[in-house]
């Protein structure tokens, strides 16, 4: 029934109707719009997605349209999305380290394996080609993130593996690294790329609780990426709270990096972003968005992060 009724809000002859859609695709989890998507294209042999990005305008048609997306290919068509800018900088690569440093080992790897169906590419080749030499070797550091998967399904059941003598004696070598500038050091990269999430989050409180904010403001583009990596690791509803905040302020709003941000994390963390959010602003992200956001798109937002519209 469901169907029939998103098909007769979708077709022109009958008019579209913005907020039936929304109200219908955006309280569906992430097995239900796939069941919808699929059942969709049986009956009425078109895809959902092409008929969402033809029928709704500007944002609004593209935010819904990566909403129907599987998350591994809509985060494998975001890193596509990113590189065809040509070589990739800090603004670019932080897509890529939030999807390989926030998401869970398994995601990850089907992330990867979508960039590769696709695109008939490795998403390593697709990296190695685009990122400019001074960034390659955190890049580089973060495609071994899932051959620690084990390590980190191991440490999920059994959190005691986490050392707190080698964390201690991590935060020392970070400290030393970032006080000299010398993000790109070899034992950094070796620290970030072979141990799991929970040993990692050990010597971050370490580094914390001993010297500083790891990194509060990076000097350069390696020292700005490097402070992504750590917090997209160490707490990543910080990070997208950051997110959030950047793309809304300002006189105009960088809606794609908002709507990107939120349907990165609305099944994951939300609420701990909302509450990050108005820790950072003193403000919710309800009344924010609210502000600085019209329309449907507007509408299709408040309904992913729980508000009344």
């Amino acid at each position: 029934m469901i169907i029939i009724y998103l098909y007769a809000c979708l077709y022109v002859g009958w008019g579209v109707d913005q907020e039936v859609i929304i109200w219908i695709l955006g309280h569906r989890k992430a097995v239900q719009r796939k069941k919808i998507k699929e059942t969709y294209q049986q009956l009425f042999k078109e895809s959902i997605i092409h008929c969402l990005q033809s029928t709704l305008s500007g944002v609004l048609g593209k935010a819904m349209s990566y909403w129907m997306e599987e998350p591994p290919e809509r985060d494998a068509k975001l890193v596509e999305k990113t590189l065809k800018r040509g070589k990739a900088g800090i603004t670019q690569l932080q897509v890529i380290v939030e999807i390989a440093c926030a998401s869970s080992p398994n995601h990850l790897m089907a992330v990867r394996q979508a960039y590769y169906s696709l695109f008939d590419c490795s998403l390593e080749e697709a990296i190695t080609s685009k990122v400019s030499s001074s960034l390659q070797k955190v890049v580089h550091s973060l495609r071994y993130t899932s051959q620690n998967i084990y390590g980190f399904v191991i440490s999920w059941y059994d959190r005691e593996l986490v050392d707190l003598n080698v964390a201690k004696s991590e935060a020392a070598k970070l400290h030393e690294a970032i006080e000299k500038k010398q993000s790109d050091r070899d034992e950094v990269m070796w620290i970030l790329s072979t141990r799991n999430f929970f040993q990692l989050r050990a010597t971050f409180k370490h580094y914390k609780q001993n010297y500083q904010a790891i990194m509060s403001s990076g000097s350069d583009d390696l020292g700005s990426l490097l402070r992504v990596v750590i917090l997209c690791i160490d707490a990543p509803e910080k990070h997208f709270a950051e997110v959030i905040r950047a793309s809304l302020s300002g006189h105009r709003t960088d809606v794609h990096s908002l709507a990107r941000a939120i349907l990165a994390r609305v099944e994951i963390d939300m609420m701990k972003i909302k509450e990050e959010y108005f820790n950072m602003n003193k403000v919710s992200l309800d009344d924010a968005v609210v502000r600085k956001t019209s329309g449907g798109y507007k509408d299709f937002l408040m309904t992913l992060i729980g508000a009344r519209i």
